[in-house]
């Protein structure tokens, strides 16, 4: 705090303003040089100077975040590399926010492809989803989202921020489901009650599964959607 408050200052200078012996303060600028906290001003006397705290702060953040990537990544193998051990790759998954909760995890795995069927969406759901969606279109993931023109939950649905997304995007009268496939490897689909022509989001169930042979299915069908002109006419 007092090397900040001189901004650039003596050894001496710092030593009697932060009460620290001269004969200890070198070691302590050392240290503080060595985290990049201040940097040495040639001359005499050597002068430090304080590097702006805004700085400091930008590249810690950086550091702290990309580590915390790392962490994410490597938890996520080891996670995924257990997944085929558990007998019944298959699970139900109730309520919108666990159902949001695990597309998000679904979507971190990916390292090929993700392909989205977003029949069904809920309300404040498509800002957590565009996220997911930016960090791996960032990693080089493919994604393809098709999108129904209509959504009805309590209030409609706002899907503005999702055509932001640097990917692949049609949008076609699908029906009100939720797919997303992850490297041929794992899929989530979810449904809810409608009434009133509104979803009951409340009602919501995923089916999360791991089988192949569905997946590789499932797939196939999304990409029969995709391609097929017949499905590109609007109603």
């Amino acid at each position: 705090m007092a090397n900040i408050s001189l901004v650039i200052a003596t050894a001496s200078e710092i030593s009697l303003a932060s009460n620290v012996p001269r004969s200890k303060i070198y070691e302590v600028l050392k240290s503080l040089a060595k985290k990049e906290f201040i940097e040495k001003q040639q001359g005499k006397p050597l002068k430090f100077n304080v590097i702006p705290p805004h700085e400091i702060m930008g590249k810690s953040r950086k550091q702290f975040n990309e580590k915390l990537d790392e962490a994410e990544a490597e938890l996520n193998s080891i996670y995924e590399k257990q997944i085929p051990n558990v007998p019944a790759p298959l699970w139900l998954i109730h309520g919108p926010d666990k159902i949001l909760k695990k597309e998000v995890e679904i979507i971190s795995r990916a390292k090929k492809s993700i392909y989205i069927l977003g029949g069904l969406l809920f309300n404040d759901e498509v800002p957590e989803l565009k996220e997911s969606l930016n960090k791996a279109i960032k990693r080089g993931v493919h994604v393809k989202i098709i999108l129904s023109p209509f959504y009805r939950d309590d209030e409609t649905v706002n899907l503005n921020d999702l055509h932001e997304l640097d990917c692949e995007i049609k949008t076609l009268n699908v029906p009100l489901v939720k797919v997303i496939i992850r490297d041929d490897k794992e899929m989530l689909m979810g449904v809810s009650k409608i009434e009133d022509k509104k979803i009951m989001s409340r009602s919501a169930i995923g089916i999360w599964n791991q089988y192949s042979e569905l997946v590789e299915t499932i797939e196939g069908l999304y990409n029969f959607i995709w391609t097929t002109e017949l499905f590109n006419k609007q109603e």
